[in-house]
This record gives structure tokens, C-alpha cells and sequence, in this order.
């Protein structure tokens, strides 16, 4: 399931923090290469690509759940996974879910997932499945023709949460308290006011972000400003700060966010329209989003996707379709490490850390 921060896997043992650094210290010399290559003693930390075996589709939903399991969920109502590592993916899409376009999976291990669809009306829905995609509920349909739900997270096995664009003013949040099985549309009353034309961004699964039992994280843009709110509670209450990442525009805002811990935080995004440059596309908090600096070296364009690198205090990776940045500071400085095309990165405490984009693009950091 996708929660914020190196922590996030459960069932998957740790290994020390030196090791993290040291991964954050080799990836300096990220690069890609085909699966097909096979001379590991000459390759620094690099994507190695795997055949999804699906160039139509693009994935934007990535669950990693360790170096061998993962799941991914994209276009034409597809749903992967694989089990070693990237050799052999399954397609396991849900039954009649063509039409749909799936930007969003959490999965729990190898055969409980959850996949969100997203769009307009009945488009957004929710399915559940308990043995590794062989069957599929399907759990949630919306059928208020305002909302349009963006991204989901889960806090552990039970709780969990979805967000639509604001209805009636305010965004809209969708509970789940048995893993996914049943969902319920909590008050609104503790939901600040969005601001005129604000919403999130179905880029990456990583507009709403949680770290904890019960913190969560939402980020906004098309609006005047770009913000990130906050809850405590499991969304019933939030607060919203303003970032410094450029809005003015439906096409620019936070799209992505990912929390270490419930204080240290990530925000990137930008200007998706590959004609737009994306200035101080990246900023940082240290106190649980209250507030938020610009990087002084930010991402060098438009990124969707961020992940803190396991057991690292200090590095992280952020992807879009030019490329991948790291950051080997804390969100301070970025610089481009790779010009893959890729709108989704997962990281998991083994040491696996897993993106995914356009035309069935899908790879694996080896290090």
C-alpha cells in the first residue's frame, strides 16, 4: 500500500540505516540500462527496464511491496503484477473494466491490492482484490456527477483513504476502516474552502500521501495558489498552507508529495504541458507541511512522481517524463540523473525502489 515514507511496506524485515545511505551516496551514478544487460560488476545504481509486455498502456498506479512483488495499474482498465522481480508480469485487470482509466493501487502484499479508477460520475470506482487478482469486488461507485476522485492511501491494512475534487466547495474525502471493502464520504465541515478552479492531480497516485496512524497529506493546484493540506485525524479536520511551488494555471501545482516520517516532506509538480518550463517545481517541509521552502536547486522540469529512498534521512527521487532528480540533501538541491520517461516512483525497506509511465514502461533500481 502506498503510504509516504521509507516505513510504509508492512511484513518486510529492515535493514540498517547505513545502508540507505550508502545507496543514496551511489545513486549519483544513476543510469539505465535494458534488462537484457548483464554485467553487474561494471553497472553503478541504475532503471534497469522490465517487459511489461503492455507498450500501449501507461502506468501512473505503482504499489511496490518488496524487490520481487509489485503491481501496477494504468489505462484500458489494466492491472499487473509481478512476483520476481520484473521477469514475468500477470495481467490480472478486472473483469469488464476496459473503459476505465486506473491511476491509482495500493497493495497490502502479493494478493490484496485495492485500484482506483478515476473520472467523472459512476468513471470513479473503487475494486478490492483478496487473491492476487484472480477475482475483483467492486466496492465503491460514485454516483454524485460532481466529484471526480484523484488518488487514494491507505494509513495500515484497515484504514484508508480517497479524495475527489472539491463538491459544493470543498474536497471531498472517501473513508475506508476494513481495507478497502466499504467506503463512506465523511463531513465536510472540517474541510477548509477551496480556493476558485483548485483540485488535484491524477498523475501519479501521490496527491494524497499518508506517514503514521493517522497523518495525511493533499496536494492542490490549478488554482491561484498551489497548497498542501494537512489532517491529523484521518480527515476529518485539515488545514491548508500555501506552497512555493507555481499554480495561475489548471495545468500547474503540487502533483506529488511523499513524507518520511509525520514532519519531513517532499512536494513536486510543475507545469504538465511539455511546452511549459516548470520554475521552483520543488519545495520542503520540516514541520509537517505548517510550511513549506523552495528547493534552492529545484527538479530541472515538470515532475509527478517522489519517493524517498529506504533509510535514507536525506535522498530521494522524483520522476516525470524527461527524467529522474535526485536529491542527496533533503529536498534542498536536485539535479537530473536519468532521461527516462517515467510519472510514478515507489520505494519499499528492502532496498527496492520501482517507476512506471507511458508506453508500458516499467523498472527497477539495481544497485
Amino acid at each position: 500500500m502506498r503510504r509516504s515514507g521509507s516505513t510504509r511496506r508492512l511484513g518486510i524485515g529492515f535493514r540498517t540505516a547505513a545502508a540507505g545511505v550508502a545507496c543514496g551516496a551511489a545513486l549519483a551514478a544513476l543510469t539505465v540500462v535494458p534488462a537484457q544487460a548483464h554485467e553487474p560488476e561494471r553497472r553503478a545504481p541504475h532503471w534497469e527496464l522490465k517487459d511489461s509486455g503492455m507498450p500501449e498502456v501507461r502506468f501512473r498506479g505503482l504499489s511496490a511491496v518488496s524487490r520481487d512483488t509489485a503491481w501496477l495499474a494504468g489505462t484500458a482498465g489494466t492491472v499487473l503484477r509481478t512476483t520476481d522481480g520484473g521477469a514475468t508480469w500477470r495481467n490480472v485487470s478486472p473483469p469488464g473494466a476496459a473503459e476505465l482509466q486506473f491511476r491509482d493501487v495500493e497493495a497490502f502484499d502479493s494478493r490484496r491490492a485495492v485500484v482506483l479508477a478515476i473520472g467523472e460520475g459512476e468513471a470513479s470506482r473503487v475494486y478490492r482484490t483478496d487473491d492476487g487478482g484472480a477475482t475483483w469486488t467492486e466496492s465503491f461507485r460514485n454516483t454524485d456527477a460532481r466529484a471526480f476522485y484523484d488518488c487514494m492511501t491507505f494509513f495500515d491494512r484497515r484504514h484508508g483513504l480517497a479524495m475527489s475534487d472539491p463538491v459544493d466547495g470543498r474536497f471531498r474525502i472517501l473513508s475506508t476502516s476494513d481495507g478497502g471493502r466499504s467506503w463512506n464520504v465523511l463531513p465536510s465541515d472540517g474541510m477548509p474552502a477551496a480556493l476558485e478552479g483548485e483540485a488535484g492531480f491524477a498523475a501519479s497516485g501521490q496527491c494524497l500521501v499518508a506517514s503514521g496512524p493517522k497523518d495525511v497529506w493533499l496536494a492542490t493546484g490549478g488554482a491561484a495558489r498551489a497548497r498542501v493540506l494537512h489532517s491529523a485525524d484521518r480527515g476529518l479536520t485539515w488545514t491548508a498552507t500555501d506552497t512555493s511551488v507555481p499554480a495561475g494555471d489548471p495545468a500547474r501545482g503540487v502533483f506529488a508529495l511523499a513524507f518520511r516520517d509525520r514532519t519531513h516532506g517532499l512536494a513536486v509538480g510543475g507545469d504538465y504541458r511539455p511546452e511549459q518550463t516548470s520554475p521552483r517545481a520543488a519545495a520542503r517541509t520540516g514541520d509537517g507541511g505548517a510550511t513549506w521552502r523552495p528547493a534552492a536547486t529545484p527538479v530541472n522540469a515538470y515532475r509527478s512522481g517522489v519517493a524517498w529512498l529506504p533509510h535514507s534521512r536525506t535522498s530521494a527521487l522524483a520522476v516525470g517524463p524527461t527524467g529522474t532528480d535526485l536529491t542527496t540533501d533533503g529536498g534542498r538541491t536536485w539535479r537530473t540523473v536519468d532521461t527516462g520517461s517515467y510519472d510514478t516512483v515507489d520505494c519499499t525497506p528492502d532496498l527496492g525502489c520501482w517507476a512506471a509511465g507511458e508506453k508500458g514502461r516499467v523498472a527497477r533500481l539495481e544497485r
